[in-house]
């Protein structure tokens, strides 16, 4: 049984695997040991950034963090923040003629994707691991992968959220599933758990 690492691009899970059904009272150590059945799951590194609140849903960084503090009750797992920047930009409306432009205010999230390569990285030159998990489909992850497999020569598997497997990522990986909803929709956690500081309760509304 492979000694394995898991590390999650949150962002990459929640839109390709999660936003739109609801299953998104997701445990991710459930989620790995669902997906990895034959492997020793050591640690899961769990990628993401503090969302603001906004104008429709001014509770959404109260649910991020009922989220996270249940995610803390897993006792393999470490959260590690990056940040979401807005900023103003011009797009097109579909559909339009003539062609209509209006400024929009988009989301991006930064440093989760470098946050996540950096530490499968330095967790192989440690060899903390023998096989590394990657659950993402971020195509930007091609060369940390590569490195691991061609340099270091440990496995890299991929864990994808979305219906479309990246061919650059195939490329280098020990191999490649897909996570459907069916998967998530078995992973999730009770409606009610416990910490030191009391009860956790799965948002109502979400």
């Amino acid at each position: 049984m492979p000694r394995a690492f898991v590390y999650i691009d949150g962002f990459n899970l929640y839109y390709g695997a999660v936003k739109d059904s609801p299953y998104r009272w997701l445990d991710l150590n459930a989620l790995c040991r669902h997906m990895l059945p034959g492997d020793d799951i050591v640690c899961i590194k769990y990628f993401t950034a503090q969302v603001s609140a906004r104008a429709h849903d001014p509770n959404k960084p109260t649910r991020q963090q009922i989220y996270l503090r249940a995610l803390k009750t897993i006792p393999n797992l470490k959260i590690y923040l990056g940040q979401f920047r807005t900023h103003s930009c011009r797009m097109v409306v579909t559909g339009t003629n003539p062609a209509q432009k209006v400024w929009v205010d988009k989301t991006e999230e930064k440093g989760s994707d470098v946050n996540l390569a950096s530490h499968m990285l330095f967790d192989g030159f440690k060899r903390a691991y023998e096989m590394a998990v990657i659950v993402s489909n971020d195509s930007d992850l091609r060369e940390p992968v590569r490195m691991v497999r061609t340099e270091l020569k440990l496995n890299v598997g991929i864990l994808n959220p979305h219906q479309i497997h990246s061919c650059t990522l195939r490329q280098y990986a020990s191999f490649a599933k897909r996570i459907r909803q069916s998967d998530v929709a078995a992973c999730q956690f009770p409606a009610v758990l416990k910490d030191s500081k009391g009860e956790i309760h799965k948002p109502a509304a979400w």
